[in-house]
């Protein structure tokens, strides 16, 4: 019976601890990473600084835990795609696959593209930068000319982009990211020389 309560009260404490994770990237958002302060978190959720503070120290510290969280997929698509051949048919696939795991976690790239300064300063951007180079690996040749390399750079740009950009453009959101990944799909396809130039 100890158990299960001890089971319950872990189930509570990663509720809250994501509950805090979700208001803060949402205040973060909106207000900008400096501007929003442990105080207003707390707030927010109703709840002391005390109670918050026995969660997370600091904010950044909350900011790390919500990277780490909505970047775990990537990671895994990353250790996925070192695995695969080098073939066009596997390149594709890691861009589908990618594409999903930008959908998930859009509101930590809308947070990253809107605090730019902040995330460079913070440990996240070489850590987002070090993801974005294996990107990179998987999907160009080893060797390939500069045309082609840039072609795989701005794949992966074209999807970043049209997480933020596309959203103030009409249409469906989900054609809009079909949309994206066609033209990620087929500038790799290009630099793989599966189009003529």
């Amino acid at each position: 019976m100890g158990g299960t309560r001890d089971g319950t009260k872990r189930q509570r404490r990663r509720d809250t601890r994501q509950r805090i994770q979700d208001v803060a990237l949402e205040l973060f958002s909106e207000h900008g990473y400096e501007k929003t302060s442990l105080r207003e978190i707390a707030e927010h959720l109703d709840v002391t600084k005390a109670a918050l503070y026995y969660h997370f120290k600091t904010k950044e510290e909350i900011l790390i835990r919500l990277f780490e969280d909505l970047t775990r997929p990537l990671d895994e698509l990353i250790e996925w795609g070192k695995q695969q051949s080098h073939s066009l048919e596997a390149k594709q696939e890691v861009l589908r696959r990618y594409s999903d795991a930008l959908v998930s976690a859009s509101a930590l790239f809308r947070f990253m593209q809107e605090n730019q300064a902040t995330v460079r300063e913070l440990s996240i951007g070489d850590t987002f930068k070090h993801r974005m180079m294996s990107m990179l690996e998987i999907i160009t040749e080893p060797e390939s000319p500069l045309l082609d390399q840039v072609r795989c750079i701005s794949a992966l740009f074209t999807m970043h982009a049209g997480t933020f950009v596309l959203r103030d453009v009409k249409g469906d959101t989900e054609d809009k990211r079909k949309a994206v990944l066609e033209v990620a799909v087929d500038l790799v396809t290009q630099a793989h020389g599966g189009l003529p130039a």
